[in-house]
């Protein structure tokens, strides 16, 4: 039986998404992972591959806060996230869904980094 799991139809998916987008120093690419128990995001400049801004909820800051992978977490953690970008200099970045529809916890992610003042 020829079988393909969830993680490969998953990678098949990030495959394809990052053949189409890639972050440059002036626009980088901002990915957003979920876990079974936290949320990871970070500003990636694609052409020296260097992180420019890292945010987890596992952050001493936000880990107070006990955010989980759900959707009050993820717009928490995308507002705080914008607002670490802006402070870092960024303004426009390129968004990296990693695999997920953009829906539910990656909308909220998305629309709280926009409403913190992130383009994209």
């Amino acid at each position: 039986m020829n079988t393909i799991h969830k993680a490969q139809l998953l990678q098949k998916r990030k495959w394809r998404i990052r053949q189409k987008i890639a972050g440059t120093a002036a626009r980088p690419r901002l990915s957003v992972k979920f876990s079974g128990k936290h949320i990871y995001a970070q500003a990636i400049n694609d052409d020296n591959a260097t992180t420019v801004v890292f945010l987890s909820s596992v952050d001493p800051e936000l880990r107070k806060q006990n955010l989980k992978a759900n959707l009050a977490g993820a717009k928490t953690l995308g507002a705080a996230f914008g607002a670490k970008a802006r402070a870092a200099g960024l303004s426009q970045v390129v968004f990296d869904r990693n695999g997920r529809p953009y829906h539910g916890k990656v909308k909220n992610f998305a629309e709280a980094a926009r409403a913190a003042g992130l383009v994209f």
